[in-house]
C-alpha cells in the first residue's frame, strides 16, 4: 500500500472511532508513556497539542502527569508559522495557549518563551500509521521532518499513535527520519538507536 493509501485508510480508521474508544485509546497510551518511560534526566521534551477535530491524542492529561511526576522537566510545544511548512517551538504554559484559525491549539508567540530546537532531547510525534522498523505517516506536510533535521542527532523520538503498527511502509524516502520507540494503545515498540 502507498502512503497515500495508507494515509487516507488510517484517517477513516481514526474517523470511526467512537467518543469512548478514542478516550480509551488515548489514556491507555498516557499509562505507557508514563510506565515505560523515565525522564527525571531530561531537560526538554518536545509534546504536540491535540487537534480535536481530527482526534488526534489527547496529550493534555500527559502534560498534567508529566508536570506533576517531573517537576524538573521543561515542556516544549510546536507553532506553525503562517504561510509555511515551519514550525517554532515554545516553552509551555497553559496561560499562552490560544486556538489558531485551523483549530490546533498553540502558543501565543508574544506571550510565551522561543525555544531552540538544539536543546531538546526527546520528541513526542504525532502519527497516522507507523511500520515495525519506526518508519511513521503523518499527515504528509514534513512538518516533522523538517522539525527533525534541526534538533541534535541524538534526540530521542517517540511516536504516539492510536493504532497497532502495520508491517511495512513502503515508499520510505531519505529524508524521512524513523522513530527510536512509538507507544500504541497496546503496547510499546522499540526499534533501536537510529543514529
Amino acid at each position: 500500500m502507498t502512503k497515500k493509501e495508507l494515509r487516507k485508510q488510517y484517517k477513516e480508521k481514526r474517523n470511526s472511532l467512537s467518543e469512548s474508544e478514542y478516550q480509551q485509546r488515548c489514556e491507555w497510551i498516557v499509562e505507557k508513556v508514563l510506565k515505560n518511560f523515565d525522564f527525571s534526566a531530561i531537560h526538554y521534551l518536545h509534546l504536540f497539542l491535540p487537534i480535536r477535530i481530527q482526534k488526534e491524542i489527547d496529550t493534555f492529561p500527559l502534560i498534567e502527569q508529566l508536570q506533576l511526576k517531573y517537576p524538573q522537566l521543561q515542556l516544549v510545544v510546536p507553532r506553525v508559522v503562517p504561510n509555511s511548512f515551519e514550525m517554532e517551538h515554545y516553552l509551555y504554559d497553559a496561560n499562552t495557549i490560544a486556538l489558531s484559525e485551523w483549530g490546533i491549539p498553540e502558543p501565543v508567540p508574544n506571550s510565551a518563551r522561543l525555544i531552540s530546537p538544539q536543546v531538546i532531547d526527546v520528541v513526542l510525534l504525532p502519527l497516522l500509521v507507523f511500520d515495525e522498523k519506526g518508519n511513521r505517516i503523518g499527515y504528509g506536510k514534513g512538518f516533522y521532518d523538517r522539525f527533525l533535521t534541526e534538533c541534535r542527532p541524538e534526540v530521542q523520538k517517540i511516536g504516539l499513535c492510536l493504532e497497532e503498527a502495520v508491517p511495512l511502509i513502503e515508499e520510505v524516502g531519505e529524508w524521512d527520519i524513523p522513530l527510536d520507540f512509538c507507544v500504541s494503545p497496546q503496547r510499546c515498540y522499540e526499534f533501536g538507536v537510529k543514529n
